[in-house]
């Protein structure tokens, strides 16, 4: 790993400077890309307000609102009802340059690394594959484009290894949904982020960020659409707790997308 600010300029390189900044009501210069890289450096973890990430996205409520849209598109997760989850989602995987060239790969099997999940450790898994509007979605390359420029303040690839994970999470009156079914884990990755769409009817979902001995370095509930946690994932783990319904004449709903990169 890099040093300090050397690193956070790598992270930080080709970033163009219409997106980077943005100011607060009063004024205040924000660095977004900035702010995360050091927090990922320095802790390991990192909020983004949606403010930030759909400046860095340069995305409006439009656009937002067509990509939300894939979660209406997803399929079950055989895997998880067999743990008494209703839990939906889909699967993609990309490569990334470091200069944001983005290529879709064959759609395969989803493998978990070792040491990392202590569910799925060397289990192939099937999901079926994003739609073709999914992997063509414009909002989908900026926010890898985004990422890649993350993942470069922890690791100096020169191409990286994205798999995209849109979910969505049920839960009825009298049962819960479990967003990670497997508890406090890795993913085995260098760079892991949760972007929430949605939620609707829900209460918990606290995510719970971890060092590598245990102790809580961030707690946080993803209530607005567009925030987004970003964690180094050699350094840290990460769970969420269960979702309940808030109505329970109605089911609760979470909607997140899960993207990690990783060196090829």
């Amino acid at each position: 790993m890099e040093d300090g600010d050397s690193a956070v300029q790598s992270g930080l390189r080709d970033v163009g400077g219409e997106h980077e900044i943005t100011r607060t009501a009063e004024g205040r210069v924000r660095r977004p890309y900035e702010q995360a890289c050091r927090a990922l450096l320095a802790v390991g973890s990192h909020v983004m307000p949606p403010v930030d990430v759909w400046q860095c996205l340069a995305t409006d409520g439009q656009e937002w609102e067509r990509f939300a849209a894939h979660w209406e598109e997803l399929a079950s997760d055989a895997y998880a009802a067999e743990r008494g989850t209703r839990r939906l989602r889909r699967y993609g995987h990309f490569s990334l340059t470091r200069t944001g060239e983005i290529s879709a790969l064959p759609h395969d099997a989803f493998v978990q690394p070792e040491k990392s999940n202590p569910l799925y450790v060397d289990v192939n898994r099937h999901f079926e594959p994003l739609t073709d509007a999914f992997e063509a979605e414009p909002l989908l390359a900026s926010l890898l484009r985004m990422l890649g420029r993350l993942a470069a303040s922890l690791e100096d690839a020169q191409e990286w290894s994205a798999k995209v994970h849109p979910f969505r999470v049920l839960a009825h009156d009298g049962s819960h949904g479990q967003p990670t079914p497997e508890g406090r884990h890795r993913d085995g990755v260098t760079l892991v982020t949760s972007l929430l769409i949605g939620r609707d009817n829900a209460t918990g979902g606290e995510s719970t960020v971890y060092d590598r001995d245990g102790a809580e370095l961030m707690t946080t509930t993803l209530s607005e659409p567009g925030t987004l946690l970003v964690g180094d994932d050699r350094a840290t783990l990460h769970g969420v707790s269960p979702i309940r319904p808030l109505d329970a004449t109605r089911p609760a709903r979470r909607d997140v997308l899960v993207t990690t990169l990783t060196p090829c």
